[in-house]
């Protein structure tokens, strides 16, 4: 345990200590590390495993030996106020669970699959992994290493900057279509320059109380349920504050949620009909003329074909598309027309539909023609030093080995904002070796970090599966033994989780700086960050000068005027902010009053659409497959399934050999409404098989009358630890567990978003034997609570 640092001075008192005047700073009396009776506290930031999106602020007790015992939200962080998930309560089972892996393994290529690995030194495996990666690069070209990324949080930059820097153009998000986060990212970005979050005051270091914010009258939920699971920098408690404030809610949502029994409107659409129902409520408020006038003549672009695009979508005929009622769609588009601020807080289930981005710009248009934009309680631009969605280290890429970049070709919306590879060009170049423009495009090894695309974010496992282990040398860097390392991986790298290392918590939508703060040590475990900056040193030296973790995260945040050190002193640091930035030439980059558009206003008619050959406007189409356009089809699949329900113990595919977490959910849950499961003749808490045409999967039949008679929703990311499969190749249940051997890879037409949220399928009870753990599929995990 490092020796606690000399606070005596004028830390956490408001004095800037040299720092610019364009921060603010919390006051508060503790520093980042102190002694606390027995135990040394280390005062921190939750913003990776086994933690989510929001990286919140906590507390971590050490013992006298630098063992962790105890974890407690941090009551003077103003962007949590010392709430804390089941997630970061239980940190101590995380990282001390018996099932991680502490040290660097491999194993050889032709023992892919089996329980064949070998303990190596750091030394070795970053040897090894350099002399793989730079032959490959010498023979076929920087292009031929993928470099895979799972859920951002704070390591998506890194693994850019490595990817970028080795000269690869090929950072891939395993989801077909990108679709989480990246279709608003690209709608927004395209037609307003910036993306926009709900206000709730946390730009603010005094937060509700500040005189500059207000309560927003209106909140709109649409596909997100905040207080389970949220991201662009969101802590979901704060709808309830403010609510608690006077904040009306609108949900958006084909379920039935706690936040939905407060709504003063809930609108339950069908899946993936999401577009057509913004539409509606545009054409509502255009018809009646209850926009904002002024803020559309000032600063909007392209209203009249907007107008003429939403004029088929009237209220009848939305709730004819949507299955809603005409009079609640009417009433919607009213009370967000008359509210005094309104917030759209809209979730990944937006961009998990084919046509995502076409669907985000309608929704957008919401917001925008209503000039709740960079207002107090409306949308705001966050200020941010590193936002983790455009990457870091892209100047070290050349232009030649940008025009490598798989899918730009097929799909330009790839070279703006978001710089992956198209994860669907990606599959079919590793089937085929062939890229979209017919070129050999040989591609040979695979970076993996953070990232479980077998269970967790892939669609059509065996697919997926088949096309990765066509790649000569894999390497995983994880804290455990996850499906995808067991069926793909020659080198595993240990990371560590949040508490065994030091960080930096400046982006994705937050206005704040923060640090994350090493506490204990696991192992040989490294952070992210220090992998990456160690086998960057051996790969492409030229762009990892700095010899510590502390210089990079400084050089970093030399933005800020700040090292890494006096960030960490300071913390919780917030970055000026102002309200109405369009106004004062503060979003475009020439200085301009406006937004960084081409025309310098927010584009309903988007230019850059028109540019690139996609739709200008907002439009809807039916899902296929789906009730409507393939009726045939929706009579053997006559349920509408959705996909990634989220629960309060699991991320993603996380968190599943964690006894007090995985208790909370023992089992892979599918929700059908009690007429359904009667008509399917199955019951609650019967293991079933949902199906469709392309795979099936076992699940557990849970009832509520919280969703329509003929919806069902499932939890993704699944598979069973305490299950043996090693040899079969069914890698901890990867083939009876994993829902998205349902979906298909089948972007929109401009590369993003893709059905995750509208499958069909049908349910059967599963027989007595094909379950090889009905009794109890959890084994010692179901005694935990007990």
């Amino acid at each position: 345990m490092a020796d606690l640092k000399d606070v005596s001075h004028e830390r956490h008192t408001g004095e800037k200590i040299g720092r610019p005047d364009k921060y603010e700073y919390v006051e508060h009396d503790k520093p980042w590390r102190y002694q606390e009776g027995e135990y040394t506290v280390t005062r921190g930031s939750a913003w990776s495993g086994p933690g989510c999106h929001l990286g919140c602020g906590l507390l971590m007790y050490t013992d006298k030996d630098g063992k962790l015992v105890k974890v407690e939200g941090d009551p003077d962080n103003p962007f949590n106020e010392g709430r804390l998930c089941v997630r970061c309560l239980d940190l101590m089972e995380s990282a001390y669970n018996e099932n991680r892996v502490v040290y660097p393994m491999k194993r050889d290529p032709k023992d892919r699959g089996k329980d064949a690995w070998q303990r190596i030194t750091w030394d070795e495996a970053y040897d090894l992994i350099a002399e793989k990666f730079l032959a490959y690069k010498e023979e076929f070209g920087a292009q031929s290493v993928l470099f895979f990324k799972g859920t951002g949080r704070d390591i998506a930059p890194w693994i850019s900057h490595l990817a970028w820097s080795f000269g690869s153009p090929n950072v891939v998000f395993a989801l077909s279509g990108c679709a989480c986060f990246v279709p608003r990212i690209a709608s927004s970005m395209c037609t307003s320059g910036s993306f926009w979050v709900g206000d709730y005051s946390q730009q603010f270091t005094k937060r509700y109380d500040d005189p500059r914010w207000k309560t927003p009258e209106c909140i709109i939920l649409w596909g997100n349920n905040p207080i389970v699971s949220n991201s662009d920098g969101l802590y979901g408690h704060w709808v309830v504050d403010c609510m608690k404030r006077g904040s009306k809610i609108i949900s958006v949502d084909p379920k039935m949620t706690w936040l939905g029994t407060k709504a003063e409107i809930f609108l339950p659409l069908r899946p993936g009909t999401d577009a057509a129902l913004a539409m509606g409520i545009l054409h509502v408020m255009i018809e009646e003329e209850i926009y904002d006038k002024e803020f559309v003549d000032c600063w909007c672009y392209g209203f009249d074909q907007l107008k003429e695009a939403c004029e088929p979508y009237t209220a009848e005929k939305t709730a004819e598309i949507c299955w809603v009622t005409p009079d609640k769609i009417v009433e919607a588009a009213r009370m967000i027309a008359n509210a005094d601020g309104m917030i759209m807080q809209w979730g990944v289930s937006v961009d998990m539909s084919r046509e995502a981005v076409p669907a985000c710009q309608a929704l957008s248009a919401i917001f925008q023609i209503t000039g709740n934009v960079d207002v107090p309680g409306g949308m705001i631009a966050p200020p941010s030093i590193l936002p983790y969605y455009a990457g870091w280290g892209g100047e070290n890429l050349s232009d030649e080995q940008k025009e490598k970049r798989l899918g730009i070709h097929k799909y330009p919306l790839y070279r703006y904002g978001f710089k992956n590879a198209s994860t669907d060009v990606t599959i079919e170049c590793l089937e085929t070796g062939k890229d979209e423009l017919g070129n050999d495009y040989p591609l040979k090894a695979g970076w993996l970090q953070t990232t479980n695309p077998l269970i967790n974010s892939s669609p059509d496992t065996r697919r997926t599966y088949n096309a990765l282990k066509k790649l000569e040398f894999i390497v995983s860097v994880d804290l455990y033994m996850t499906p995808t390392v067991q069926a793909l991986a020659d080198v595993f790298l240990p990371a560590c989780t949040f508490a065994e290392r030091n960080g930096i918590r400046i982006g994705d939508g937050v206005q704040r700086g923060e640090t994350i703060n090493k506490a204990i040590q696991v192992g040989e475990a490294k952070s992210d960050m220090v992998i990456n900056l160690e086998i960057g040193k051996r790969i492409c030296p030229e762009f990892y000068p700095w010899d510590t973790e502390e210089e990079m995260f400084s050089h970093i945040l030399e933005g800020m005027d700040m090292t890494f050190e006096e960030l960490r002193e300071a913390a919780p640091t917030y970055l000026d902010f102002e309200y109405k930035k369009y106004e004062k030439g503060l979003l475009r980059a020439d200085g301009q009053p406006g937004f960084q558009t081409a025309t310098g206003r927010i584009e309903l008619w988007s230019s850059y659409f028109n540019q690139i050959g996609i739709e200008c406007v907002p439009s809807f189409d039916e899902p296929s497959p789906g009730p409507v356009a393939d009726p045939e089809m929706y009579k053997e699949y006559p349920l509408i399934l959705t996909t990634g329900a989220r629960t309060w113990s699991l991320f993603h595919s996380e968190h599943r050999q964690v006894p007090r977490l995985r208790a909370l959910r023992p089992d892979p849950i599918l929700q059908m409404h009690p007429e359904a499961a009667a008509q399917y003749g199955v019951a609650e808490g019967d293991w079933v098989w949902v199906e469709n045409h392309r795979g099936r999967a076992k699940r557990r039949v849970q009832l509520t009358e919280a969703l329509d008679p003929r919806y069902c929703s499932t939890d993704h990311g699944w598979w069973m630890p305490e299950q043996a499969g090693w040899e079969d190749g069914g890698f901890s249940g990867m083939y009876d567990y994993n829902i998205n051997q349902l979906l298909a890879y089948d972007p929109g037409r401009s590369g993003f978003g893709s059905n995750y949220k509208t499958v069909l399928c049908r349910v059967y009870k599963c027989e007595q034997g094909d379950h090889n753990t009905l009794a109890n599929p959890l084994g010692s995990y179901a005694k935990v609570g007990e």
